[in-house]
């Protein structure tokens, strides 16, 4: 529920505020007491009112816009409904960043940019997180943390290191695309609104056929490339260390809304297998050439955020947010951010981060996972928070069970664990029959004082089960709960 604008000033409980100026204390010149609820409130909110900052992108700037489609053939390479007709629209968020950089950092710095986009699709969120290089440093996320701390601060001067970026770099060659790229002008773009954007990974598209498709997503900016040279951007961290976020910002408020050309290249899933470069290392490109460039939409930026923190800072990226009809491949550092990235969300804004408005889907959602620090909602009410239940819960559909991917000769896939052993009942009954009299009476009994607080349809259900197991089994449960074993038989 949007937040009510009051003109009164109240507390964080809605207690009205007489007087925000002045502490409580005891005479004019005496020590505040402890029961000045409004100073403990405000101070111990000032105390918080950090969350960690990103430990890569932590400097950022942010905006929503839309995304139309342009081409009338995506459905020849997705189900996804977001690209179904030309002319659809879908609401996003766009957070562009610095990398290596704190937050206090100049935007002008010689480092990638990310462009980490949130699509609010009508089947979920998608998230597409990448950079401004369509390469990465690295091909294995195994990697990740090394390389990054060589692009922190040395751990005894506290400082930045040529000598650990340097010598991360000439121990790691396939480095070399990226570095080439970063350290020529596209290393220091002139602002946000005039740089391409790169998924970078390899992820997939799956049509209504079940055929995949690999691709590579690219973001053309219709403001067109500009740069600076070094001596420029020195110079511009001298007089606008927000230079990005200022252009930006400024851009929007003005109506002078950015845009990008998105494009794919696509490669049929038969051809990554022979392809004489690796389709799935992010430290290499696929040649135009080979797989040309296909346009999908528009993407543009019309809206900034009404706070910062809310929308910016607290905005989520997670790689495994996909809709029906795509999918990922599999590249080392792209399966790794899709463990990373969530965890670090978790880590930084809390378990549930993705109820907050920046984050949360705009179609409706059902899932079974409660509970956490800062659950500001429902909660899912009275409703069960387990699955399978008889009670009306949210269910499982099988058309969106993802498609099987073959990789060499094996296929990773959702396997049932019930397809090929269906016998359920051999070994427990064989583990009654072994018990005495005695002990089954104790297991009846046991089994009943359970079973009798719950609804009849659940009883007759689990009585299946045992009658299967052994018919004495089945039998001594009917009993101990008081249901003639002809009613069952009726029931069927």
């Amino acid at each position: 529920m949007a937040e009510e604008v009051r003109k009164t000033m109240t507390t964080d409980a809605g207690r009205p505020v007489g007087d925000n100026q002045n502490s409580l204390t005891v005479g004019d010149r005496g020590p505040i007491v402890f029961e000045d609820f409004l100073l403990f409130e405000k101070m111990a909110h000032f105390n918080r009112e950090r969350v960690p900052e990103r430990i890569v992108h932590a400097k950022g700037s942010g905006a929503y816009g839309t995304l139309t489609v342009t081409n009338p053939d995506m459905p020849k390479y997705t189900t996804a409904k977001l690209f179904e007709k030309v002319g659809k629209q879908t609401p996003m968020f766009l957070r562009f960043s610095t990398v290596g950089g704190e937050k206090g950092s100049a935007d002008s710095e010689r480092d990638p940019r990310g462009f980490a986009m949130k699509f609010y699709t009508e089947e979920g969120n998608w998230d597409l997180v990448g950079n401004n290089t369509p390469v990465f440093f690295i091909r294995d996320a195994l990697k990740f943390s090394d390389f990054i701390h060589t692009q922190k601060r040395d751990p005894q001067t506290n400082l930045k290191s040529p000598t650990m970026m340097w010598d991360f770099w000439s121990l790691s060659p396939e480095s070399l695309h990226q570095v080439t790229i970063l350290f020529s002008d596209r290393g220091t773009p002139d602002g946000y609104r005039h740089m391409n954007g790169y998924g970078s990974h390899t992820f997939s598209l799956i049509n209504a056929k079940n055929e995949l498709f690999y691709v590579k997503w690219h973001f053309k900016t219709k403001q067109g490339i500009k740069n600076f040279t070094r001596e420029e951007a020195d110079h511009m961290k001298s007089v606008d260390m927000d230079h990005s976020q200022n252009d930006l910002f400024h851009a929007i408020e003005k109506g002078d809304f950015p845009k990008w050309k998105v494009q794919i290249q696509i490669m049929p899933e038969a051809e990554a297998q022979t392809y004489h470069i690796n389709p799935f290392d992010v430290t290499k490109v696929w040649p135009h050439a080979d797989y040309p460039m296909i346009e999908v939409g528009e993407l543009e930026l019309n809206r900034n955020p009404e706070n910062y923190f809310a929308e910016v800072e607290q905005a989520a990226f997670d790689p495994k947010n996909v809709a029906p009809g795509m999918g990922f491949s599999p590249d080392k550092m792209l399966q790794g951010r899709l463990i990373s990235y969530p965890d670090a969300q978790r880590y930084r804004i809390g378990v549930n981060y993705n109820l907050l408005p920046v984050n949360e889907p705009r179609c409706p959602f059902s899932t079974y996972n409660r509970d956490g620090s800062m659950r500001f909602n429902a909660n899912g009410g009275a409703s069960p928070n387990y699955e399978p239940n008889s009670f009306g819960g949210p269910t499982q559909d099988p058309k969106y069970v993802e498609r099987p991917t073959t990789y060499g000769t094996s296929t990773v896939g959702r396997f049932s664990h019930r397809e090929h052993d269906g016998d359920y009942y051999t070994q427990p009954g064989q583990l009654f029959r072994l018990m005495t009299p005695e002990q089954r009476k104790r297991l009846i009994g046991n089994i009943a004082g359970g079973l009798l607080q719950t609804p009849r349809h659940i009883q007759e259900r689990q009585l299946e089960h045992f009658f299967k197991a052994d018919p004495g089994y089945g039998e001594g449960v009917a009993k101990a709960l008081g249901i003639p074993v002809k009613e069952l038989v009726a029931a069927k």
